[in-house]
């Protein structure tokens, strides 16, 4: 059984570091791309940072129910392709999403059994240190992301796990602990009972 994990948090929470070393450890996990209508900036590439489509493109493809969660941000679409999963259950790997608050719910909807876990920092102020140390945005986005870090931190109740990420090492082992946990859960071993109790009846 492939497991999915759903990681949400606010921008400035250090989600992405922490996703990267989990996967960077875990050859068992696979993480999965988004497809976006957005352009690429900077130095994104294309299958790396996201899968760059059209409009009509990703239109189509949402006609036909290929994506397991989608939603519209600021003018662009972005989605999770079903074939994200697919990849992974053939590979017999768990499966990592980097979603926000309204596609981890899609997403639950889609998926009841995804594990969802949502990150946060320790308080407003260091988030505000966070987005400013990143040098990254003008002073009017970095108002607008944590108004948004607000609403989505509200949204807490509906996920699984709460990892605040104060110490990014004590923060990547509570990561690590919660993968292993769930993947030894008694729903998602049962394939591999079934065959340990046959053993007895012979």
């Amino acid at each position: 059984m492939t497991n999915v994990f759903i990681v949400s948090a606010p921008s400035g929470s250090g989600k992405s570091t922490l996703v990267n070393r989990l996967l960077a450890e875990d050859p068992r996990l696979d993480f999965s791309i988004s497809y976006t209508t957005r352009a690429p900036r900077g130095n994104e590439k294309d299958g790396e940072s996201y899968h760059y489509i059209g409009r009509e493109d990703f239109q189509a493809r949402n006609a036909k129910n290929e994506f397991l969660e989608w939603a519209e941000v600021f003018g662009n679409y972005y989605g999770t392709h079903i074939s994200s999963l697919e990849q992974a259950q053939a590979q017999r790997h768990d499966l990592v999403l980097d979603i926000d608050v309204q596609g981890a719910r899609q997403l639950k909807q889609r998926i009841p059994y995804a594990v969802s876990i949502f990150i946060l920092a320790p308080s407003r102020e260091i988030l505000e240190k966070r987005l400013r140390a990143r040098s990254e945005d003008s002073e009017a986005v970095i108002e607008r992301r944590l108004r948004e870090a607000a609403n989505e931190i509200r949204n807490y109740a509906d996920y699984d796990y709460v990892l605040v990420n104060d110490q990014v090492e004590d923060s990547v082992r509570n990561l690590q602990a919660i993968v292993a946990a769930e993947r030894v859960r008694r729903i998602r071993m049962e394939e591999r009972i079934g065959p340990i109790l046959a053993t007895f009846d012979r």
